[in-house]
């Protein structure tokens, strides 16, 4: 067998995970997102329907947004009961391409949060790749540690080839993979020293909204990439509500914040 599954917390070193995709000993490989011991509520969702005679999905995971969501109406009434300003925007994702192609770090919560360690476009702080300063200002402004500490590239699915050299599918953000040389001066923000990025592929019929937003990015840019990080401070969890995004923007550096069809600027 040429396949290989991973899980554990091992499996979310994702520098291993690369070398192993890419080591020609596999044809596909699949690690589930939440490797570690969060991952263990999958097993005891899965175990009793197995022994009731269910079955297991035929098709891989594609998505880990099984988290809870706010709807339009929950957000508006938090951001008036707070007395914060806002304005409604008839397209979140393009608002926020412009915003990010302005220079501007961006607070994204959209649709259901993501399961697992990583954030996957539905609770991200996102930025500009192409600034090779921009690692330092959020890492400064936003996520309060080290200046050396890299971000990762969310990017079309459909470009992955363009910009890596291997890890054309990678939805997880759970491997690494070389960036091509041509292309490392041009997303520096999000290529690491040794010239890797731990990237995710997003594909339009799984994340819509995160897609159109990079889509749009790079129609303004020529690049459809976008720096992604986890909605958080250091030390806190990815933020879930409006509050707990409401709370966290204001306590960085983030300059806007697109909740929904909400945008709130500083």
């Amino acid at each position: 067998c040429r396949n290989l599954c991973l899980a554990g917390g091992v499996a979310l070193n994702s520098k291993a995970n690369g070398k192993i995709e890419a080591s020609g000993m596999v044809d596909r490989v699949f690690i589930q997102p939440a490797a570690a011991d969060d991952g263990v509520a999958l097993g005891a969702a899965l175990a009793p329907c197995l022994d009731a005679g269910g079955r297991l999905p035929s098709r891989a995971m594609r998505h880990t947004y099984w988290g809870p969501a706010s709807s339009e109406e929950e957000i508006e009434s938090m951001l008036k009961t707070y007395k914060i300003a806002f304005t409604r925007v008839a397209d979140p994702a393009g608002t926020a391409a412009e915003l990010l192609s302005q220079g501007k770090i961006v607070g994204w919560f959209q649709d259901r949060m993501e399961f697992g360690p990583r954030a996957l476009g539905h609770r991200s702080i996102l930025a500009d790749p192409r600034d090779p300063q921009m690692t330092t200002k959020v890492n400064n402004a936003v996520k309060f540690r080290e200046w050396w500490r890299p971000f990762a590239p969310s990017l079309l699915a459909e470009a992955a080839g363009e910009y890596l050299e291997s890890a054309g599918d990678s939805p997880f953000m759970i491997l690494t993979s070389p960036v091509r040389p041509e292309k490392r001066s041009v997303i520096p923000a999000v290529t690491h020293v040794d010239g890797s990025a731990r990237p995710q592929t997003v594909e339009r019929d799984v994340s819509p909204l995160y897609w159109k937003l990079i889509h749009c990015f790079g129609e303004r840019t020529g690049v459809p990439v976008v720096m992604n990080t986890s909605f958080n401070l250091r030390g806190e969890p990815i933020v879930c509500s409006p509050t707990d995004a409401i709370r966290t923007f204001y306590s960085s550096g983030m300059d806007t914040l697109v909740m929904g069809s909400f945008l709130v600027r500083k």
